[in-house]
């Protein structure tokens, strides 16, 4: 998008007085369908009489996880293009279609669904309504002229966070588990899963992962991503095997792997999605956070939504990457001193190969 365009945008906006910014309303899926920039009083300006919608699954606003990360995505859209943009939230799997159509009949341009779980309402939705744009988060099956998915390799971060795992453990032991066997989380543990075995290659260790084998494709899951009660039954046992670093990939139940990982002192956690360091709520945990698996979907949305406005929408996947900055792992935090400058050095090297293609991250998951 250029700055002018941009510029001219914005400055549109200011002029449409009585349409304001609703960035921060979030509807539940039982709220009233909101107005539609057709029956807004004065609305006549294209771009800021627009609107975007969003929908979550069943994980809710509050996920610390990608929920979560792409409404603050669509909040910045909401500031940044003068639009207004509310979430519908899914409570449970019957929510997750009524929400999509109540979105799709808004009145608004684009809507983005949030989770492979809300694969086929988007699509039905999307097939029903062919002049609304859509992008669906995580999922890339749907084929359509109006739905772009936005999709990250997240295996090229876990690599990272596999290498430095492998770095850190004391015993020898670290582990993953997911929420369910889907290519959007086994992504991460295979990612993982090659890291740890770069590390050993270079370092000639036989640090061992439990809880995922990329060759079967299979490990542990809990089956779903509300119930932290799972998370921290399976993670108590990866600890009574002797692992002292967990990667949860599996929403709010990471929570409940965090708990137990902090009753057990020298016992580490890795975040997936967002910061969790820097999540809210998720305050208690810092000092065990090593680092995190993000996904950038915030930039996405932003730049998605203004591809929409700009009347450059397409269906083209975005996929992103450690190139593209799509995918990254989190600062070290309070635990850079146990780190150390050489294992980050060492990263930071991994990282500069992988971009480069030196280092090609392999997964039948990817995207």
């Amino acid at each position: 998008m250029s700055d002018n365009g941009r510029m001219t945008r914005l400055a549109k906006s200011l002029v449409a007085l009585s349409v304001l910014p609703l960035a921060a309303l979030a509807f539940s899926g039982c709220a009233a369908a909101p107005t539609s920039p057709a029956e807004t009083p004065g609305a006549t300006d294209p771009v800021a009489a627009e609107c975007a919608r969003m929908v979550t699954d069943q994980g809710g606003l509050d996920d610390h996880s990608f929920n979560q990360a792409t409404w603050a995505g669509m909040e910045e859209a909401g500031d940044q293009f003068g639009i207004d943009v509310q979430a519908l939230v899914s409570t449970a799997e019957t929510d997750l279609a009524p929400n999509v159509d109540q979105a799709a009949q808004s009145g608004c341009g684009i809507v983005i669904t949030v989770g492979w779980s809300l694969s086929a309402a988007t699509s039905e939705a999307a097939t029903a309504s062919p002049d609304v744009h859509f992008a669906i988060v995580d999922d890339a099956s749907i084929d359509l002229p109006n739905v772009k998915p936005i999709v990250f390799d997240t295996a090229q971060a876990s690599f990272l966070a596999g290498y430095l795992a492998a770095g850190v453990t004391k015993t020898g032991k670290v582990a993953t588990f997911g929420g369910g066997n889907e290519p959007a989380v086994t992504l991460f543990m295979d990612g993982f899963a090659d890291g740890i075995a770069k590390y050993n290659e270079v370092h000639g260790a036989s640090v061992q992962l439990l809880g995922w084998d990329k060759a079967t494709q299979d490990g542990a899951f809990t089956g779903d991503y509300e119930d932290k009660n799972k998370g921290k039954v399976l993670t108590e046992g990866f600890i009574a095997q002797g692992a002292d670093i967990i990667l949860p990939v599996a929403g709010q139940v990471g929570e409940g792997a965090a708990a137990a990982a902090a009753a057990v002192p020298g016992t580490l956690i890795i975040w997936v999605d967002t910061d969790g360091f820097e999540a809210p709520g998720l305050e208690q945990y810092q000092p065990i956070m090593l680092t995190s698996v993000m996904k950038q979907m915030g930039d996405a949305v932003v730049s998605i939504i203004g591809d929409h406005l700009d009347g450059a929408f397409t269906n083209e996947p975005y996929i992103g990457t450690l190139e593209n900055g799509g995918v990254d792992i989190a600062p070290f935090h309070d635990l850079e001193a146990t780190v150390g400058p050489e294992l980050a050095a060492e990263i930071d090297e991994l990282r500069a190969q992988i971009i480069a293609g030196d280092i090609v991250v392999e997964s039948p998951s990817a995207p």
